[in-house]
């Protein structure tokens, strides 16, 4: 399990706690689901939960978890969005708002979307703002998270070049993104895969040259 999860679980566990000593059943039965890793009971309470208590950010962090989980990253990002507006200093919102946004870039189904790019940028935003709360306590996950998300916006960008402009502006998200993963390998130089994806992203990056 890695440490942003392993925060965020602890965070949810103590979170559930406080929503079943003041709660009515749709807390309670969400809760519970959620516990048990049964997400979609957890969304079905939850959403029931967050009507009666719209501005509840301890139901709000569980439903956008469970949400994620479930792989409906719209909703994910939507009830992360809530829930960063009551708590703004919450760092893992931001990471897991940044995945689901992430994740819908890359989809399939976006390809022809034109939001497809503000996708990519809003996740980048999002894991350079969770690096920023993080602070001197960075965690290796934010940045290869944000490098990730540099080095597919630079492979989606780089099909639809047509000045030399944009070869130069796919060229720096590769750079950034080998800065973030090259960050990293200062406190775990061990990291194959680490070390790999550095290789495919500067073979990316020289082939627009």
């Amino acid at each position: 399990m890695n440490h942003i999860k392993q925060t965020v679980l602890i965070s949810l566990l103590a979170s559930a706690i406080g929503v079943s000593a003041q709660s009515n059943s749709y807390d309670k039965l969400g809760m519970q689901a959620w516990m048990k890793g049964d997400y979609k009971t957890a969304v079905t309470q939850l959403e029931k939960a967050d009507v009666k208590e719209p501005n509840n950010t301890n139901i709000l962090k569980m439903l956008g978890y469970s949400y994620y989980q479930c792989g409906d990253f719209e909703n994910a990002i939507t009830t992360y969005s809530k829930f960063i507006a009551l708590k703004p200093a919450d760092y893992s919102a931001y990471y897991y708002r940044g995945k689901a946004r992430l994740n819908v870039a890359n989809d399939p189904k976006e390809s022809l979307n034109e939001m497809r790019e503000n996708f990519y940028l809003s996740a980048i935003r999002d894991f350079t703002k969770a690096i920023e709360i993080k602070g001197e306590e960075e965690d290796a996950q934010l940045f290869q998270n944000r490098a990730l998300a540099y080095k597919d916006y630079g492979i989606y960008k780089s099909y639809k070049i047509r000045k030399s402009a944009e070869r130069k502006a796919c060229i720096e998200l590769f750079n950034s993104s080998i800065a973030d993963f090259n960050k990293i390998l200062v406190t775990q130089p061990l990291r194959k895969d680490i070390i790999s994806l550095i290789d495919y992203v500067k073979a990316q990056a020289s082939s627009l040259k």
